[in-house]
């Protein structure tokens, strides 16, 4: 069974190990390299989100100890387009597929209905087939490719695919 909830400071060694499997992979999911953040740094990122009114970092849970996937999400600082909020999401390679993505993905929105962001958005590589297929599923829709938008660590530069969803604000 998978419990998505908020991150605490004690989640930071798991985050770690998380991060940097994925960005060590051949497939380039992440633009880090193998190195993530060290596991003090990844602790005060999760003090300062826990703080912070307009941020969320959830993490999936399996049988209430292994964490397979973690969720970020940031509102936008601008005052014209404090209504969206960019999100960030991995999953563990050997939970992708099952459900996990999309767990996040719905407490996600839920965070955003909540905070008041009608507008969820992220980034996601042209060769993630997979990644591009779940967020078609729940109702992303592509608007546009930023060329050349994020530099690698060998330098090389890499196109993403910008996708969008608009939410529902929560009854107030």
């Amino acid at each position: 069974m998978i419990v998505v909830r908020r991150a605490t400071p004690g989640d930071a060694p798991a985050l770690v190990a998380l991060a940097s499997a994925v960005a060590g992979e051949q497939e380039g999911w992440l633009l880090a390299e193998s190195r993530w953040r060290s596991t003090a740094e990844e602790r005060r990122y999760i003090r300062a989100l826990q703080r912070h009114p307009d941020a969320a970092l959830l993490v999936a849970e399996r049988n209430g100890g292994d964490l397979v996937g973690r969720l970020s999400l940031m509102r936008d600082p601008h005052p014209a387009s404090a209504h969206v909020a960019d999100l960030g999401v991995m999953v563990a390679a050997e939970h992708r597929r099952a459900g996990v993505g999309t767990q996040l993905m719905q407490a996600a929105e839920e965070w955003a209905a909540e905070a008041g962001i009608t507008k969820l958005e992220l980034h996601v590589f042209p060769h993630n087939k997979p990644a591009i297929s779940l967020y078609d599923k729940l109702g992303y829709k592509r608007e546009g490719v930023r060329r050349a938008h994020y530099r690698r660590s060998d330098d090389s530069l890499a196109d993403v695919i910008l996708m969008a969803k608009q939410i529902v604000p929560a009854a107030r």
